[in-house]
């Protein structure tokens, strides 16, 4: 059986990705999140439901014990929160992070210049590309709520294709990276419909 550490769980495609990772009978979850009471719990016999903040190391650290997976989807100051999970993760002697970022952190995004809105983002993959853990950063367009799964990768240094891409194909990618421990692994994903 294994265990999941979803992070930001409360935001819109953790949510999808919970419902996603719980078709799988050999998954149990841990959704971590603050004020925890927001959540419903889906499946009390598979899930449990943590009140924290990321920011909290000692909290963050006790979740992460006897986890497989950290999956992160964060936002507000992503970069504090991202070298708190790494330092958490070393603790915990846990290897395997998803992260989820955001399109154009790279300037990648063919005619778009997206600024300083994106620096938290690009600050918090600058410190996960640094660390020696097995991530893989996800960096999707804007999403969508079409029921379909089509997407398409891009890697780093490369440019960026679309701009959408359907929560449902995220929530498919997530799954793959969960269920295969070195697939895509220190990699930084660009994910567009394809």
């Amino acid at each position: 059986m294994k265990r999941i550490l979803i992070l930001g769980a409360n935001g819109q495609l953790a949510r999808n990705t919970t419902r996603f990772l719980l078709d799988r009978d050999d998954l149990r979850l841990t959704l971590y999140l603050r004020r925890a009471r927001r959540l419903p719990n889906p499946d009390p016999a598979r899930v449990a439901i943590v009140d924290g903040d990321v920011l909290d190391r000692d909290a963050l650290e006790a979740a992460m014990r006897g986890q497989d997976v950290v999956y992160a989807n964060l936002a507000g100051p992503m970069a504090q929160q991202a070298r708190n999970i790494i330092a958490a993760m070393h603790a915990t002697g846990l290897k395997r992070l998803i992260f989820i970022s955001s399109m154009g952190i790279y300037g990648e995004v063919p005619g778009e210049r997206y600024r300083s809105v994106l620096d938290p983002y690009r600050d918090s993959a600058l410190a996960i590309e640094r660390s020696d853990l097995d991530y893989t950063i996800l960096r999707p367009g804007w999403f969508t709520h079409d029921a379909t799964v089509n997407y398409q990768l891009t890697r780093a240094g490369e440019a960026f294709i679309g701009h959408d891409v359907s929560l449902d194909s995220l929530s498919d990618l997530i799954v793959k990276l969960v269920l295969s421990p070195t697939l895509e692994v220190r990699q930084s994903l660009g994910v567009s419909a394809a």
